[in-house]
């Protein structure tokens, strides 16, 4: 992408689990915690890493609330610099 003209250009892909707004906290909390869970076992691991170059992360709500933010603000400020528009 430089040798393109477009710098620090750095995109990749990335799942995560949502839960519908007003989920009780301690079910989400238990779903958090039975989601790291599955991602620390063998068979979990290797299925998901066959899939492609994965990387495994798991955490805390938290932390993944602060990441999807930092997504949604990153894509906002890319999709209003092109231009684009939904018609």
């Amino acid at each position: 992408m430089i040798e393109a003209g477009v710098p620090n250009y750095e995109v990749s892909s990335w799942f995560g689990y949502f839960a519908p707004a007003g989920t009780p906290p301690e079910i989400v909390d238990r779903l958090n915690a039975e989601i790291n869970k599955a991602l620390q076992e063998p068979d979990t691991r290797s299925a998901l890493e066959a899939q492609g170059s994965a990387e495994l992360v798991g955490g805390t709500k938290e932390r993944f609330g602060e990441f999807v933010k930092a997504e949604v603000a990153k894509w906002a400020s890319i999709v209003k610099e092109s231009g684009a528009s939904v018609e």
